[in-house]
């Protein structure tokens, strides 16, 4: 038989132990710090990856349209027709991006949306083959400043890589991501970028500078074209072999 200081020993101990159990489950609401906050009651998901994605394909419908939209991203950045020569950095280098002539368009988005400078290629291409491209400035060896904007050679080196395409009317025959050069009045050359848009009639729109800064608008078929270019396969490799950009 137990007796009544054994008794009361007892009872005391297991009103602690209630009441430190109890107070742990009514106090955790009101308690500051670290606790206040709800524990979750399942493990929390691990966080997403990343997506990673892929470059482009060279050549692919997804490398035109990075080229395109290198392009399409001059629209309201480059406002000004400006074909004042200007000392420019070599390879990668360029005018003010506020200007710009028609050129500068197509520079600017194979340097941007495919990593390949004409500007580069041009020098390279002339420098070994100068009697290749056109004799209407009475240079006597390649100048890297001013060559590469100049429609006529670029025409030249995209004729010499393999890229001319036989000329036509037939909007079919026009992909997005082709090069169109043309005759303006005055017999001023001009060069222009085909869109993956087109107006109601299924005509391509075309990217260019003619003369009111960098616009994407209907006038594919304004002018006469003197040709037609589309840079794939070999003509892409050859391209890039002349243009490539390390970074």
């Amino acid at each position: 038989m137990r007796t009544a200081p054994a008794i009361a020993i007892l009872i005391a101990i297991t009103v602690a132990i209630v009441a430190a159990g109890g107070g742990n489950g009514q106090d955790q609401g009101r308690q500051g710090g670290n606790d206040s906050a709800p524990r979750p009651t399942a493990s929390a998901p691990p966080p997403a990856r990343p997506l990673v994605v892929a470059p482009p394909v060279p050549g692919s419908p997804e490398e035109a349209a990075a080229i395109i939209a290198a392009a399409r991203a001059q629209v309201g950045v480059t406002t000004i027709y400006d074909p004042a020569y200007a000392r420019l950095d070599y390879p990668g280098g360029d005018v003010p991006r506020d200007r710009g002539v028609c050129t500068d368009v197509l520079i600017r988005a194979l340097r941007d949306g495919a990593y390949i400078d004409l500007q580069l290629a041009v020098h390279r291409d002339m420098t070994a083959n100068f009697a290749a491209y056109p004799d209407l400035w009475g240079l006597k060896r390649p100048d890297p400043n001013i060559d590469h904007r100049r429609v006529p050679n670029l025409a030249a080196l995209l004729d010499r890589v393999g890229a001319r395409r036989p000329l036509g009317n037939d909007p079919a025959d026009f992909r997005p991501g082709d090069i169109v050069t043309a005759m303006l009045p005055g017999n001023l050359p001009h060069i222009m970028l085909i869109s993956d848009r087109r107006n109601a009639d299924g005509i391509p729109l075309v990217i260019h500078n003619i003369g009111r800064g960098t616009r994407e608008e209907d006038a594919l078929f304004a002018y006469p074209h003197t040709g037609h270019f589309r840079v794939e396969g070999a003509a892409l490799a050859e391209l890039r072999r002349l243009g490539q950009l390390q970074y």
